[in-house]
């Protein structure tokens, strides 16, 4: 088997996000799906950040200062090269395009596009997340011999995009865990502020995740319905927050709970307490949300747009993301209707369990494999 090295950053973010998740599940499933995988982890120095626990038992290798300094520039300048350690490794692989390590001649390199969302809706983001992503997804197409994308809309996407050959991309869909419950539910949502009947939406709040026009729909809902669910939106403030804050500032029907960050036992409780979970999102390279949510039989309502289709197929209610009509109806129909509930709550059971990091493990492997 290959000898790896894997870039890993993103673990030690104040807010991991889904590219955090990717490698705390990955790394862990492909160790058990191949014992004899010859691994190594890599990492800048974090000042702030506590070393997770789950990297004991790996080899893990902390970057020079210099290198971190010339991020996102450090591939492009092709210097300094990796540390001596990891010269002897046969493939790097990079589990994001924002920073592609140069590797040493004969070295492989994989790189992990999870979405193209930038070059979809650039006016989302800001200019130097735009030109960041740009210039690490440009690297990345032109340098990898493999790219791997987590779902079909990205790899269209990729190739559409940036004209990668479609034999370098290999398309490998994310999975969700379902973590031991801490039966420390109802002290979780009183601290937060949360009371059931509550609609959940979690991830960063930035405007591709399409939440001002989730909470018009939501107060619209209540409006109309007089229901007394809460909308709860659990996740850290992004870029571009404004008009999202400006929105709940100026009040309606209802009640929406900024949840903030959450800690992970306290988003598995979250989740398993919401009655319904909203996720009417513009854009996504995969919406692991939605499956984190149906894993613990959560009814999900979600957007007909990229890759959520693929992700939730008919065990969700999908609407036009850009109709606050449609989302409204959508909430009053599983606000109002058990048997509906019950039906995709189900269904979502039955679609996330036919997902497993196991599979998402064993598909990298391969890719690494192939390479070698």
């Amino acid at each position: 088997m290959a000898s790896v090295g894997m870039h890993v950053d993103q673990v030690f973010y104040r807010a991991p996000g889904g590219i955090g998740t990717y490698i705390r599940e990955l790394v862990p499933a492909m160790s058990a799906a191949d014992p004899t995988l010859d691994l190594t982890l890599f990492h800048a120095a974090f000042p702030y950040a506590t070393r997770p626990g789950w990297l004991d038992g790996y080899t893990v290798v902390t970057l020079p200062q210099q290198i971190r300094r010339l991020y996102p520039m450090w591939d492009a300048l092709g210097r300094p090269p990796l540390p001596p350690q990891l010269g002897r490794l046969n493939v790097i692989h990079a589990p994001s395009p924002a920073t592609v390590p140069p590797v040493a001649d004969g070295q492989r390199l994989v790189v992990t596009v999870h979405d193209l969302a930038f070059r979809v809706y650039p006016s989302l983001f800001p200019a130097a997340w735009r030109m960041l992503f740009r210039a690490g997804t440009w690297r990345a197409a032109r340098k990898a011999d493999a790219l791997i994308t987590v779902s079909e809309n990205t790899a269209s996407d990729l190739i559409r995009f940036y004209g990668v050959e479609p034999d370098r991309v290999h398309v490998i869909p994310l999975a969700a865990s379902l973590p031991e419950t801490t039966g420390a539910g109802t002290e979780t949502l009183e601290r937060l502020r949360v009371r059931p009947p509550y609609v959940l939406f979690v991830g960063t709040l930035e405007p591709r995740k399409n939440l001002v026009r989730l909470v018009r729909a939501y107060r619209r809902a209540v409006a109309e319905g007089g229901f007394p669910h809460q909308l709860v939106l659990a996740g850290p403030l992004g870029w571009h927050p404004q008009r999202l804050l400006a929105e709940l500032k100026g009040g309606g029907p209802g009640e929406v709970v900024l949840a903030g960050r959450t800690r992970t036992e306290d988003l598995d409780t979250l989740y398993r307490s919401a009655e319904i979970f909203a996720y009417p999102s513009l854009y996504e390279g995969f919406g692991l949300p939605v499956l984190e949510a149906m894993v613990r039989g959560v009814p999900v309502l979600t957007s007909t747009s990229s890759s959520l289709p693929e992700v939730a197929g008919d065990a969700a209610l999908s609407v036009n993301p850009r109709s606050v009509t449609a989302i409204a109806e959508a909430l009053a129909e599983l606000m109002s209707n058990g048997p509906e509930r019950e039906r995709l709550s189900k269904a979502g059971l039955a679609r996330a369990e036919s997902s497993s990091w196991t599979r998402t493990a064993n598909e990298t492997l391969k890719v690494y494999k192939g390479l070698t």
